[in-house]
């Protein structure tokens, strides 16, 4: 019999794509700051090279108030995240070292007249749909519980976000910014989680960790995969996943030493959205989220999609849910919305949609006020995914609490 494997992938706060998704939603954050309603789509691009680094900011905002001050908030995102020395990819905080490009407009007076209305009649920012999942894979197991998310994106952001930890607390005093996880679960003949097949690291570190060994590479490595099995693989994963045939790889290439980042590699806004949903088990609308405001539904109502499939399985009604919603730029209501359980109820989707448009309003002016999301609560989310994350330290999101006045009215 073939192996019923399936792996997710998730990225680091470092990741020169993740960088741009940090940069573009902390100007959100300060545009929300000056103006609850302001409109803010902002892309981010990076690159670095022997003699500079450059940040390239392009986008449009509209706002009622002072500006922030664009370049100096990429710079300090940039530095918060770990790139404040050109060895390592980066020196955001010297002008001498990286340049900043704004290349910043106002929102287009055609989308702003659909978009610009006022409380629940505001229409959505564009065309376009989103989907919004959620399982019971991570029930079964008590440090996850209550998170009701694909397991294998689960644990690749649980890796991600300690690889961060593990930098930024100095257990791995060596760590540098950038790193990826990738981890491949087993199911059994009866589509449970068996255990994890195989968990895979890339960990940017200080090229003269080698010095500690004599030089030698290969006993570099060696050290490097010990601490990562040691104080990130058994950290982040329960114990009971984990058999002594479970494959981990660390460094495929052998080495992963400076500089890494946006030196070794360019990146956008926008490029790492399968890392900031489902790890490729439940579908992607398409839309990127990192750098717009609420306003735009690819944000929105994706949030709202994943809010109302989590309170469809939590309220019993099926073991897998994915809805989807789908609009037009201008009009306040879905055109559409679409409920899948995947043979995981004994309701029809076509009653579980009913109860789905009775409990909630996917009006994106309703979506805001329900998520309460007017707010500068976006730089979180732009790393280590933006959904299934347990409250407490690893952050919690509006779009992740249940209700119980809509638990009730879905039951």
């Amino acid at each position: 019999m073939t192996d019923d494997l399936f792996s997710s992938e998730s990225v680091t706060r470092g990741h020169p794509d993740k960088l741009c998704d940090t940069i573009s939603d902390a100007i959100v954050d300060a545009c929300l700051a000056v103006d609850s309603n302001a409109r803010v789509a902002v892309e981010t691009c990076v690159k670095g090279k022997e003699n500079i680094g450059l940040i390239v900011l392009a986008g449009e905002v509209s706002l009622n108030g002072e500006a922030p001050d664009y370049e100096s908030i990429a710079r300090k995102a940039a530095v918060d995240v770990g790139y404040n020395n050109h060895a390592i990819g980066m020196d955001a905080a010297s002008s001498e070292w990286t340049e900043v490009q704004v290349h910043i407009t106002t929102q287009s007076s055609n989308i702003a007249q659909g978009v610009n209305k006022d409380g629940l009649s505001q229409g959505a920012g564009d065309q376009g749909l989103m989907f919004g999942y959620a399982c019971t894979e991570t029930e079964a197991y008590e440090d996850l519980h209550g998170r009701f998310f694909p397991l294998a994106a689960a644990l690749s952001q649980r890796l991600t976000r300690r690889l961060t930890a593990v930098r930024e607390q100095g257990i791995l005093p060596w760590a540098r910014p950038d790193g990826k996880s990738q981890v491949t679960v087993e199911y059994d003949d009866q589509g449970n989680v068996s255990r994890v097949h195989t968990v895979i690291i890339a960990i940017q570190h200080d090229k003269a960790l080698k010095d500690q060994f004599g030089g030698s590479i290969e006993a570099e490595l060696a050290h490097v995969q010990s601490e990562v099995r040691r104080h990130v693989v058994d950290y982040a994963i329960p114990s009971e996943l984990l058999d002594d045939d479970c494959i981990l790889v660390v460094n495929g290439t052998g080495r992963f030493a400076d500089p890494g980042g946006p030196y070794a590699d360019a990146g956008l806004t926008g490029r790492k959205i399968i890392v900031d949903t489902y790890g490729g088990m439940g579908r992607h609308g398409g839309g990127a989220f990192s750098g717009k405001d609420p306003s735009k539904v690819d944000r929105s109502a994706a949030y709202a999609a994943r809010w109302a499939a989590k309170h469809v399985v939590a309220a019993g009604l099926a073991d897998r849910c994915e809805i989807q919603l789908a609009y037009v730029i201008g009009v306040a209501e879905p055109v559409s919305v679409r409920v899948e359980t995947f043979g995981t109820s004994e309701l029809t989707p076509r009653e579980i949609s009913k109860r789905v448009k009775n409990a909630f309003d996917f009006r994106p002016g309703a979506i805001a006020n329900d998520l309460d999301l007017l707010k500068p609560i976006y730089s979180t989310t732009a790393a280590g995914g933006h959904f299934g994350r347990a409250p407490g330290a690893d952050g919690s999101f509006p779009w992740e609490a249940l209700d119980d006045a809509r638990l009730a009215l879905l039951k």
